[in-house]
């Protein structure tokens, strides 16, 4: 049975706040150089310097002491909503929990953004207070997604521990649905498909642990030697369970058809070539596999999946047909 590291089945916004904040401990703790690689970048600003500083013989007003080592002070306030159901006069009430400090954020954090109108209205309010103040405060709007996406950003493919944490921080987010999908339209999540890469492309399926978590994406990548070598439009996901009585399926997306059942017991055939027991997985099906080679230009294979937004990739707004997608990625590279 899996360990999970965070609570599951508790639609409560302190829950989730609690959640989250674990998972950003637990970074702090992997390695707080990426913790603070997280504080700086785009996510917040790159103005905002927290950690540490070693000086060599830095002037101060009376002397040129030989080194000194500071950290400017900062604090994060966060308030978490199930929903776009933030108040002004909440948040502006926020102000008071900051003292001097040099940094200052307020992180608005749910499952979607704030309403623009609402948005603005709320940074006009805090304009004019931050006239006021010596160190102004910053807001940051953001959702579950955004935060899992800026810490993906700074952990690399061989931080195994962190990687398994925000999977799980992942499958919690879907679990008690603080994680819209209306974007899922542009993804594409990358997978190392090497020994069972073959029969993939023969069944236009790829099969994972029904405990690991994943975004939402419509597309599916399969990964092997350096490259992702073929990409798919999902057109169903089922997950397939072993009980007493048998096979327990489950159709999260598509129909559950008598020959996606006989695609399954084919893989779970295949899968013990290599000494796989799916007794729980989940299956995505493709409307087919095509071939392509989306390069890795850095060294050393991906660990587990990876999520790119192809409007990003192939720089358009509108997706071309799968099969355009596939000869459009033939001449792109990723590190």
């Amino acid at each position: 049975m899996k360990i999970h590291y965070f609570q599951r089945y508790h639609a409560k916004e302190n829950v989730a706040t609690a959640n989250t904040m674990l998972l950003l401990s637990r970074l702090y703790s992997y390695s707080s150089d990426k913790f603070f690689r997280f504080l700086k970048s785009e996510f917040f600003s790159d103005a905002f310097e927290p950690e540490i500083v070693f000086n060599l013989q830095e002037k101060s007003t009376k002397s040129i002491p030989d080194a000194t080592i500071t950290q400017e002070s900062f604090k994060i306030v966060v308030e978490t909503k199930m929903s776009d159901w933030f108040y002004s006069d909440q948040l502006l009430r926020h102000w008071k929990s900051f003292g001097d400090e040099k940094y200052k954020v307020i992180i608005t954090l749910a499952p979607e953004l704030m309403a623009p109108e609402k948005k603005k209205e709320f940074d006009e309010q805090l304009k004019k207070y931050n006239a006021t103040q010596r160190y102004p405060v910053m807001h940051v709007n953001t959702t579950f997604e955004g935060i899992i996406d800026a810490i993906r950003d700074v952990i690399d493919d061989r931080d195994y521990e962190m990687q398994e944490v925000l999977d799980d921080f992942i499958n919690y987010c879907y679990n008690d649905k603080l994680i819209i999908v209306s974007d899922s339209w542009k993804r594409m999540r990358v997978q190392l498909a090497g020994t069972t890469f073959n029969f993939n492309i023969s069944e236009n399926l790829y099969y994972d642990d029904i405990e690991r978590g994943f975004s939402a994406h419509d597309y599916l990548g399969l990964y092997k030697e350096k490259s992702v070598r073929a990409i798919g439009k999902i057109n169903a996901i089922i997950t397939a369970v072993t009980t007493e009585n048998g096979l327990e399926y489950k159709a999260e997306l598509g129909e559950l058809t008598e020959e996606r059942k006989q695609q399954i017991d084919r893989a779970r055939e295949d899968g013990k070539n290599y000494g796989y027991v799916l007794d729980a997985t989940r299956y995505f099906f493709v409307e087919k596999f095509y071939e392509t080679d989306f390069r890795k230009i850095t060294p050393r294979a991906p660990m587990g999946s990876r999520v790119f937004d192809l409007t990003q990739i192939l720089e358009t707004e509108k997706l071309p047909e799968t099969a355009e997608i596939a000869k459009l990625l033939k001449f792109k590279t990723w590190g």
